[in-house]
């Protein structure tokens, strides 16, 4: 069963302590420019982890000429193989979530690769807002959630909190 990471927005604190892990996990910095998550602010209190979705049908890899892209069945995730990529950033550009990116130290192409299925940004959450569930879990509980949201708005009109 495949598993992704869901993200809690009510949770997140902005502490931004996913970015840290991650760049530790991966580069051995503790540099959150060298993360494969990044904490987008939106307003005061509003924070969206961007990163790999790691989509269905990936634009990422389709769109790249060189095949260096391809999924790793086991885990979920899309794997990088750097001996054939030549950093032309079009999975970077073509990406609509913003997951793939540029590691401006090494120069080369990264994503979200599930820390092989043990992800450090999730395990190091203190707020909770990262969770790393089965697929079939994530789309029952967002069910849920959407039917309190659902059932709050008729009883008072207005919504609190999605």
């Amino acid at each position: 069963m495949q598993k992704v990471i869901t993200f809690n927005p009510n949770k997140c604190t902005g502490c931004r302590t996913c970015e840290l892990a991650c760049s530790t996990s991966h580069t051995n910095t503790c540099n959150p420019s060298r993360s494969r998550i990044r904490i987008l602010k939106m307003g005061e209190y509003l924070h969206i982890p961007i990163r790999c979705r790691q989509c269905e049908d990936p634009v990422c890899i389709r769109i790249c000429p060189f095949r260096a892209l391809t999924r790793n069945e086991e885990v979920g995730f899309i794997e990088i193989n750097n001996n054939v990529c030549v950093g032309c950033k079009l999975c970077v550009e073509y990406c609509p979530f913003g997951g793939s990116q540029l590691d401006f130290v090494e120069r080369k192409i990264t994503m979200c690769d599930l820390c092989d299925g043990d992800p450090q940004c999730v395990k190091l959450c203190s707020a909770g807002a990262l969770e790393y569930v089965e697929l079939e879990e994530m789309v029952l509980k967002r069910r849920d959630e959407l039917f309190r949201i659902y059932m709050e708005f008729m009883k008072t009109g207005k919504i609190e909190k999605f």
